[in-house]
């Protein structure tokens, strides 16, 4: 049971899916940890053109605008040489009231959900590994029992055969005989193919894509009962892998309404500029006399002229009061909705207890009674032989002590079986797994 319970861990592609989710959290909060270092930009450029100079406002808008500075002259000039521009820009928003830092939190509680996203998949799919495993289990003991009892029809079937050549039974009673062994071998096939549908389920969530020829389980489940079918679970119910999954939905969101409030505020930046310019054109003599210029690309890659700037800057949306507000009234309802999803969850687990001890009570009841039921049936299955054998039993009454030892040995097995299911319950609904893997 623990190997295939590993298995699936390591080989379930709904798990390998969420650790990669927790994989890329983990990466993006490195990457959000980064956004509070300042832009430091590098740019350099040349270009071709003139320089008419125009007195007048205008507005770059959306970069729609050439930056050509020269003095504005009486007529268009068409002379052109090259230039180039050189510059180093730093803008770093030092002060934005928790913004970067709140930002960061956010995502560490994305990180927190994930974990918990996947501690709760790891866990049900621990959960349903087990519950095929026991299905498995039953659905092979059950062909176990369809065999023998075909084997027993077939036997009977032999000796009624006989008896009847030898006018020792009416001819009806082979005619019956031949009935049980048609309805064994379809039950046997039923069984069969109950079976390789619970192999199929298990091969799934062990991550085969193909299941095994056949699989060799532990009977422990099937054969005795656990050690403390009614140990009490040492975990609290808040630490529930589900629940704790639920709650820190609901931290993320919370932490998204401070987030969201920072975005009311105003922004404090820290900018500095350093520029480097060449030209090829020379200072003109006079206002409105031709500028001198030069064609020389490599005249003009040497910067002549320097500028630099520093300044604190701050910027204030104040639209964004009344667009935040109710952002952060849509995310405060959202977690609220997360908050009746926990409270929902969790009364649902709670349920879950009572009926898992209640099945426990239940099935301990009735793997008591297998035993004492299988020794009776077995003994009226044998005295009904006999007598049948020597003429003193009807078919009917052989038949009737046929499928009361059938049932028996069902019940039997499935007895054990439904045990370690209704301990397998209450190990989910308690979220303690180890209830159930360290019970043997």
């Amino acid at each position: 049971m623990k190997e295939a319970i590993q298995v699936g861990m390591d080989n379930y592609p709904a798990i390998q899916a969420k650790k990669n989710q927790l994989n890329s959290s983990k990466s993006y909060l490195k990457e959000t940890r980064t956004e509070y270092l300042p832009d430091l930009n590098f740019s350099a450029q040349n270009s071709f053109g003139t320089i008419n100079g125009q007195n007048g406002p205008l507005i770059g808008y959306r970069g729609l605008a050439v930056s050509s500075s020269g003095p504005a002259l009486r007529e268009q000039s068409w002379n052109a040489a090259f230039g180039s521009l050189y510059l180093t820009n730093v803008n770093w928003d030092f002060f934005a009231f928790g913004r970067a830092s709140e930002r960061i939190k956010v995502q560490q509680r994305v990180v927190n959900r994930d974990e918990a996203d996947l501690g709760q998949q790891e866990f049900q799919h621990k959960v349903r590994v087990a519950a095929a495993y026991l299905n498995v289990l039953a659905a092979q003991r059950l062909v176990k029992v369809q065999q023998d009892n075909l084997s027993r029809t077939q036997e009977i079937r032999r000796v009624i055969v006989a008896r009847v050549k030898n006018g020792l039974n009416p001819g009806v009673d082979s005619s019956f005989a031949n009935t049980e062994v048609s309805n064994a071998k379809i039950q046997l096939t039923n069984a069969q193919q109950n079976e390789q549908e619970q192999v199929n389920q298990l091969s799934q969530y062990l991550g085969y894509s193909t299941p095994p020829a056949d699989f060799a389980l532990d009977s422990t489940f099937v054969v005795k009962n656990p050690v403390m079918p009614n140990a009490a679970s040492k975990q609290p119910q808040e630490n529930h892998p589900v629940l704790q999954f639920y709650k820190d939905r609901i931290q993320v969101s919370d932490e998204q309404v401070k987030y969201q409030k920072t975005f009311a505020l105003p922004t404090f930046s820290l900018v500095g500029t350093f520029q480097g310019r060449g030209s090829g054109f020379t200072l003109a003599p006079a206002i409105n006399t031709p500028v001198a210029y030069n064609t020389n690309y490599f005249d003009a890659l040497n910067p002549t002229r320097f500028n630099y700037l520093i300044g604190i800057a701050t910027s204030w949306n104040l639209s964004s009061l009344f667009r935040t507000k109710y952002q952060v009234q849509s995310q405060k309802y959202l977690s609220l909705q997360y908050k009746d999803d926990y409270n929902l969850v969790d009364q649902q687990l709670k349920n879950q207890q009572a009926l898992a001890e209640t099945r426990i009570n239940n099935a301990l009841k009735n793997a008591q009674e297998a035993p004492g039921q299988i020794r009776s049936a077995n003994d009226a299955y044998i005295q009904k032989v006999t007598l049948y054998k020597n003429g003193l039993a009807t078919i009917t009454d052989f038949q009737q002590a046929l499928y009361l030892l059938y049932r028996a040995e069902t019940n039997n097995y499935i007895a054990y079986n439904n045990v370690w299911q209704a301990l397998l319950f209450k190990a989910a609904s308690t979220g303690d797994f180890d209830l159930f893997i360290n019970n043997f």
